[in-house]
């Protein structure tokens, strides 16, 4: 694994030293050499920078650390703005619904999130193009109708959809209607890759199949409040699982394109990418406690969920940034709708074994995982229930 691991990296060093030249110019740049026979990939690097690349330059940029959006079937760059895109939207100042949130509470369950990481990562991939990975996104959508299923609400008026997509794998979107088009979405990324080789075992324990998982739970104990299974609810929630966040935030990218185009009303997006992974945290001395990414994210919907975090977790929040498009979330701002992002930890004790063999279920705390499906639920139901 080892030899085979230097062999594929040195081949791909040498293919990103052939790397094309970077725009920074808002105009996208066409594609000089169209006599090539590689597929090339058109990706964006920070707000309407972008670089033609081949698909081993992508997991080249990630063993770099190097976060970038693929663009190729959009060709939509990232008008990003430090004005808040919720300036007309008001949040509620604080949570309101403590009694009905604390009693469906009650009702998460750790071993219901062990039984399906088990499942998720028992594929030996979720790489977007291979067939494991289409494989992957139908179990789990198998999975998450089972839970809809037995809380009643496909008899009033929830779908459960997959989002289909050109590479194979799709996304899948669960949607309970409320009394209003006002929508809250819920996001996790249900891919996985191995940066050395995106063929090899990519477990994805941590990357993301916890942020899959915690908000798979985090819906089954929303599920048990009447108000949202039959309709009753004044905002329509949604909860996404996105196909290909590591090809390049993909799925998202192609989902909330298709909401922009047909005018949908989204209020507020939260997403949940590694939600598992405390052991750095504590090695360092810190005391545990609940990401909340403070870059390319909308302020006021971030103060809102400050205060989520607040109420219905039992540890606090430490305020951290994790860069250019680091995960599904910087799509929904891409397309114009407010978004926050929660991680595990302060990014610099986040999981380092992502994207490889080793990000294994044994490494990850079911304990934070909870918190994190607290606040999850907490966040759902608060915003499922304001007036905006």
């Amino acid at each position: 694994m080892r030899s085979l691991q230097l062999l594929v990296t040195s081949l791909a060093a040498s293919a990103f030293a052939r790397s094309v030249e970077t725009h920074s110019q808002h105009a996208i740049i066409p594609q000089d050499d169209q006599s090539s026979t590689e597929e090339l990939f058109l990706i964006e690097l920070s707000p309407r920078e972008t670089r033609w690349v081949e698909e081993d330059e992508k997991w080249e940029l990630m063993r770099n650390g190097v976060k970038f959006m693929d663009i190729t079937e959009t060709k939509d760059t990232y008008p990003y703005t430090e004005v808040s895109q919720s300036a007309a939207i008001v949040y509620p100042s604080k949570p309101k619904h403590m009694d009905e949130v604390k009693a469906l509470t009650k009702t998460l369950d750790k071993d219901n999130m062990r039984k399906h990481l088990e499942g998720l990562t028992s594929f030996h991939t979720r790489y977007y193009r291979s067939q494991t990975g289409i494989d992957a996104a139908l179990w789990l959508h198998d999975q998450i109708k089972e839970v809809i299923e037995a809380s009643g609400a496909f008899n009033y008026s929830a779908s459960l959809n997959l989002f289909p997509h050109s590479w194979g794998q799709s996304s899948i979107i669960a949607r309970f209607p409320g009394r209003t088009n006002h929508t809250i979405v819920i996001g996790a990324h249900l891919d996985s890759v191995n940066m050395f080789f995106p063929y090899l075992r990519a477990p994805g324990a941590d990357d993301d199949g916890s942020g899959t998982v915690t908000i798979l739970e985090a819906m089954t104990a929303l599920l048990q409040s009447d108000k949202i299974v039959n309709g009753s609810s004044e905002n329509t929630i949604e909860f996404h699982w996105y196909s290909a966040e590591e090809g390049g935030l993909l799925g998202s990218q192609a989902i909330f394109k298709s909401y922009s185009e047909e005018g949908k009303d989204i209020k507020a997006m939260i997403q949940q990418d590694m939600t598992g992974y405390i052991e750095q945290t504590l090695a360092h001395g810190k005391p545990e406690s609940v990401g909340v990414i403070t870059d390319f994210v909308d302020p006021a919907l971030t103060k809102f969920v400050e205060g989520i975090i607040t109420v219905y977790c039992d540890i606090p929040y430490t305020l951290t940034k994790c860069g250019y498009a680091c995960s599904d979330h910087a799509s929904a701002s891409k397309y114009g709708y407010p978004s926050a992002f929660v991680i595990e930890s302060d990014f610099e004790y986040s999981d380092k074994k992502i994207h490889t063999t080793d990000d294994l279920i044994k490494y990850l705390s079911f304990d934070h995982m909870l918190q994190h499906a607290k606040m999850t639920l907490g966040f759902a139901y608060e915003a499922a229930m304001a007036k905006f």
